[in-house]
């Protein structure tokens, strides 16, 4: 598998990521399984590991640790840190007080003496981005981890992040992981010229938006809401609704791109990002060696400009034909006050 450099940070790593967000409670609980198909997917060349504390309340970590025990050099392995641990206050967040304490948590569950990069899951708006690259930098500076980045950060927050650390040296994130499909190519628009404009690496998620790539979901075929996917959330599923059917309509399309090639959907759908300049890397999230096997069948798919344009003709570029799962959307769209003046001051005399 050919290696790409990952931004600035001189890491090279596979083109493919091998994400854990399956491994553990919320996926496959047999820790043996899960370590064979972490050992299959460096057998095949990929040395890019990428998990989460919050994964399976940290059980995924753990099952990377036990499974990178003998291979721990081999592999680039990135964590990340935002979502809640546990019960009560300070237990989450971008502050300084839970980043020291947590990157402890997740050095000692992963069985590792330093983390190839560190991510931020998600903006926190109630912390100064200044505390949270300070926290970081001096991380790097102990030798617990190599580099930083951020995830699902909106364009402006990084651009943000990266004025706030040259102005008062600090160390800049170095990479972005967002969520870039067939499906959700709005990251298009902003964030992935953000990131190349600024060197940084792009590890993108959910290549197959939430299932809908898979080819399990068919415009026509029954479809099963009480298990897998849909079960966590079957109003996103339901083909009555007219969001669904309008990504059904599409799905029908891509498949026979797909068909034309000669190649199945999820492979389409996983060499699409990898076709962006500003994409390092894509993360696959196999839950069964099946799945991995499969997926690994899709690595010599190279996409020319006439199958990208007829892409670009059934989802126009920067487009989103739905909102990917997992969003974080600002306090300015979530918070009414801060969009609403006092309903004295709202008319113009």
């Amino acid at each position: 598998m050919r290696l790409r450099v990952l931004g600035g940070t001189g890491i090279e790593v596979s083109p493919y990521c091998l994400g854990t967000m399956m491994f553990g409670a919320v996926g496959n609980t047999d820790h043996k399984e899960c370590a064979r198909i972490i050992h299959a997917a460096l057998d095949e060349g990929i040395n890019f590991v990428d998990t989460a504390d919050m994964y399976s309340a940290g059980e995924s970590e753990t099952i990377v640790g036990k499974a990178l025990r003998d291979r721990r050099d081999d592999v680039v392995l990135a964590t990340k840190v935002h979502f809640p641990m546990g019960e009560g206050p300070n237990r989450g967040g971008n502050s300084r007080r839970w980043i020291v304490r947590e990157v402890e948590e997740s050095l000692r569950r992963l069985g590792t003496d330093w983390i190839d990069l560190y991510q931020v899951h998600r903006p926190d708006h109630t912390t100064d981005i200044e505390e949270t690259l300070s926290a970081l930098t001096d991380l790097v500076r102990q030798g617990k981890i190599r580099a930083f980045g951020c995830s699902t950060f909106p364009a402006e927050e990084i651009v943000e992040a990266h004025h706030v650390a040259d102005r008062r040296g600090l160390h800049r994130f170095r990479t972005e992981q967002p969520p870039y499909s067939l499906l959700a190519r709005g990251v298009e628009r902003h964030v992935l010229p953000t990131a190349q404009r600024l060197g940084m690496g792009v590890l993108t998620w959910s290549p197959l938006a939430s299932g809908f790539l898979t080819g399990r979901y068919r415009k026509g075929l029954a479809m099963d809401l009480s298990s897998g996917r849909p079960q966590l959330n079957p109003a996103r599923f339901d083909p009555s609704a007219p969001l669904t059917a309008a990504k059904l309509d599409v799905v029908e399309e891509l498949v026979a791109v797909a068909d034309g090639l000669g190649r199945t959907l999820p492979e389409l759908a996983i060499a699409f990002p990898l076709a962006h300049p500003a994409v390092t890397s894509v993360i696959i999230g196999p839950r069964t060696m099946e799945q991995l096997q499969n997926t690994l069948k899709g690595v010599s798919v190279r996409l020319d400009d006439a199958v990208l344009d007829r892409i670009d003709e059934i989802v126009a570029p920067g487009s989103d034909v739905y909102p990917p799962d997992g969003v974080w959307a600002p306090p300015a769209l979530t918070t009414p006050a801060l969009r609403r003046r006092p309903a004295h001051a709202r008319s113009a005399a």
